[in-house]
């Protein structure tokens, strides 16, 4: 059976398709699924940010097949760790979940690098291609370590 992983952001086109792409890139695909969505319907069926893209491609990881899609309270049932991109997502998922072991499914991505200290990966998307670089490294430095879990 495979571990399912879920990536969240708000929008699901700039921060939880780099996590989702990432993560996919360092696990084995005959042993996991990872996927991404947003807490926010704005972005259903949409590309990631042409600027995700891009620096996902500077480091040789193609994620322009992704499409953006709103979390589901199915998303519970579906998924066996759910990583938010920050504390706005984390409280929006926790009011959602229909019980404490849906709860206990949603993690900050960064507290895998900082713990316990609830630091938000900045969203990138009102600024430049900088801010998605910095986002890009903060999310490969903590999917990193998620993947020497397993």
């Amino acid at each position: 059976m495979k571990t399912r992983i879920l990536m969240v952001c708000l929008g699901n086109i700039c921060r939880s398709p780099l996590a989702e792409g990432i993560l996919k890139s360092k696990l084995n695909p005959e042993r996991f699924i990872v996927d991404s969505a947003g807490t926010g319907h704005w972005h259903v069926g949409d590309s990631p940010d042409p600027r995700s893209i891009k620096v996902a491609k500077k480091y040789g990881i193609d994620i322009s097949y992704q499409r953006g899609r709103q979390f589901s309270e199915r998303d519970y049932e579906d998924f066996d760790l759910i990583y938010v991109m920050d504390n706005e997502n984390k409280k929006n998922l926790l009011e959602l979940a229909p019980d404490e072991t849906s709860k206990n499914k949603v993690r900050l991505i960064l507290n895998e690098l900082f713990e316990n200290e609830n630091v938000d990966v900045p969203d990138p998307y009102y600024g430049g291609e900088n801010d998605f670089e910095q986002v890009f490294k903060l999310l490969d430095e903590a999917t990193e370590l998620i993947s020497k879990k397993f």
